[in-house]
């Protein structure tokens, strides 16, 4: 985790919104048969990454099959709703941030390349899947860098790429969020490319919120992986947003997505009260 700074972003999330988005979670053989099958799973998709950096034709639908097939491997389902998906080059995809879990649901639908935690590559596992789909690295502690990272962005959008991008700056547990920071919609801006905002939720079987995908505060990836894997079918649902056009204000830009992006709803405080810590979240991207 990055040292506190005055200007990284904060989550208010703790080991409480754990608790108040889990579900119970069955026998004790189910546990471990499912959790014996997905992690299989998992390890046997792992290895056929290296066909994400073949340059095949429609090689964007091998990208959507992978994630998908991996989010099934894992327990989790997606489903799909809101406007269409346009079939246009050089899109900054916006959405809020959960876990690292969001770039196999993004990559399920509109995949391309991420801009992330300069330390992802680092990842077992995850690491090779976020070099062969070109992360562009992002240190949060140095904050001299970041109109270096933009530009860089500003440049693939141009080049027509997809490029997507987590504005809150951290992680949330999904039962609250944070506000949107406008420095990647300057990229847009600069490149005169739209921004495709998505909302993502995760749920549990039964419909309710779910914060079993999170990874927040001081929780490690293996701890997550764990949760989610033991976990009874987790549901994440992608909501396509209207597509917005660059315009010339990143601040008004950032606030049209991120009205887009919530909805309406507030969430931002849920449940903590005074006096309870706030730390860092973890995230995976920026």
């Amino acid at each position: 985790m990055t040292g506190q700074h005055s200007w990284l972003p904060q989550a208010s999330c703790d080991a409480s919104c754990m608790h108040a988005g889990a579900a119970p979670l069955g026998s004790r053989p189910a546990v471990w048969t499912r959790t014996t099958l997905r992690v299989i799973g998992a390890a046997l998709l792992i290895t056929a990454v290296p066909l994400l950096a073949v340059p095949l034709p429609g090689r964007s639908h091998i990208q959507r099959g992978y994630c998908r097939l991996m989010l099934r491997c894992i327990g989790v389902r997606i489903t799909v709703s809101g406007g269409p998906i346009r079939n246009l080059r050089g899109v900054l995809v916006v959405s809020g941030h959960v876990s690292w879990l969001d770039i196999f649901a993004i990559g399920a639908v509109m995949p391309g390349s991420f801009v992330a935690r300069a330390d992802l590559i680092d990842w077992p596992a995850l690491g090779v899947v976020a070099r062969l789909m070109k992360v562009i690295p992002i240190d949060r502690g140095n904050l001299r860098r970041l109109p270096g990272v933009v530009n860089a962005v500003a440049a693939r959008l141009r080049a027509g790429h997809t490029v997507v991008a987590f504005p809150e700056g951290t992680t949330w547990c999904g039962l609250g969020y944070g506000p949107f920071r406008p420095a990647m919609f300057q990229a847009a801006v600069d490149a005169g490319r739209p921004v495709q905002p998505l909302r993502l939720t995760y749920h549990h079987r039964d419909g309710r919120p779910s914060t079993v995908p999170a990874y927040i505060g001081d929780d490690t990836l293996l701890a997550s992986i764990r949760r989610l894997v033991t976990a009874r079918r987790t549901i994440v649902h992608v909501q396509v947003q209207s597509l917005q056009l660059p315009g010339t204000s990143r601040r008004d830009l950032k606030a049209r997505c991120e009205a887009a992006v919530r909805g309406g709803t507030d969430r931002r405080a849920h449940g903590h009260g005074p006096g309870v810590s706030v730390p860092t979240g973890n995230a995976t991207a920026a």
